[in-house]
């Protein structure tokens, strides 16, 4: 079975960059309509530079150079209307929801204890209630269809092992595992599918940035991306297969099995794509 998906329609949330562009794209390659949200603004809790309405734009212009339509606004995933509306938007101008990939996020590090609470609302409240949020938004299209659907979220490999000094992210990312999980159960009976994926290290400004860096190569003067690059590197050494990183296309592909024909028996799992960080934690 391939992973067609002409005449459907797609939902992702934080679609201006990295994953989220990359699942729309995928998406739209593989012949869905796209509708999509981003904040496209900097959260300034974290360590590393916004979206930007430019960006969303851009993730526009790939999926229309595909041949297939795209609306996309800008929206935070805290502000439920602002979602339920793009949505309704989406559906109103496409036809339908078949679709959604719940991925906007945010990522910061700091012992718990001492972290502000501006850091922690952030993480929370868009990590895992701007999740529940557009669940909210997309489930009601996806129901009034009638043809059952697929909800993806995405999760993290540090949701299911939590890791040290990102606390806030690792809680966040485990709640949402519990929320594709109970949702999984709760859809089921209308054959809407629910899954997540759990990435480890993707290849974004989320973890290429010096904080994280130096978090990672603390023995390391100014780290850079050429020394994480490095064969003994300790972003290798975290993983079982002998790479720093994955690729936003790598979560893509799982995505988009996730949402095929191919996965139609598949619902409730937390699908890894992380080097094999999990084996070694």
């Amino acid at each position: 079975m391939s992973s067609n998906f002409n005449g459907k329609v797609a939902f992702v949330s934080g679609v201006a960059r990295a994953q989220g562009r990359s699942h729309a794209v995928r998406l739209a390659e593989q012949g869905a309509d796209i509708v999509g949200i981003d904040i496209a603004r900097r959260v300034d809790t974290t360590p590393y530079p916004g979206a930007t309405p430019e960006d969303l734009d851009e993730t526009a212009r790939l999926i229309e150079k595909t041949g297939r339509r795209a609306v996309l606004r800008q929206a935070d995933v805290r502000d439920l209307s602002a979602v339920s509306a793009t949505v309704d938007e989406g559906v109103a101008e496409l036809g339908r929801l078949d679709i959604a990939c719940i991925n906007a996020a945010v990522f910061s590090m700091g012992a718990l204890v001492d972290l502000d609470q501006q850091t922690w609302n952030d993480v929370i409240d868009i990590n895992l209630t701007g999740a529940w949020h557009t669940a909210k938004a997309v489930v009601p299209h996806i129901r009034a269809g009638g043809r059952g659907g697929s909800i993806v979220f995405t999760a993290s490999a540090v949701g299911v092992q939590p890791m040290a000094y990102c606390g806030h992210y690792s809680a966040s990312k485990a709640g949402v595992v519990a929320l594709a999980q109970a949702l999984a159960q709760e859809l089921g009976p209308e054959n809407i599918r629910v899954n997540a994926v759990a990435p480890g290290v993707v290849d974004t400004y989320m973890v290429d940035n010096d904080m994280v860096r130096q978090a990672f190569m603390p023995d390391v003067d100014h780290p850079t991306r050429e020394d994480a690059l490095k064969p003994d590197s300790a972003f290798v050494r975290v993983n079982a297969l002998p790479n720093p990183w994955v690729l936003p296309t790598d979560i893509s592909e799982a995505v988009s099995f996730l949402c095929s024909d191919a996965a139609r028996f598949i619902t409730g799992i937390v699908l890894p794509v992380e080097n094999g960080y999990l084996v070694k934690h």
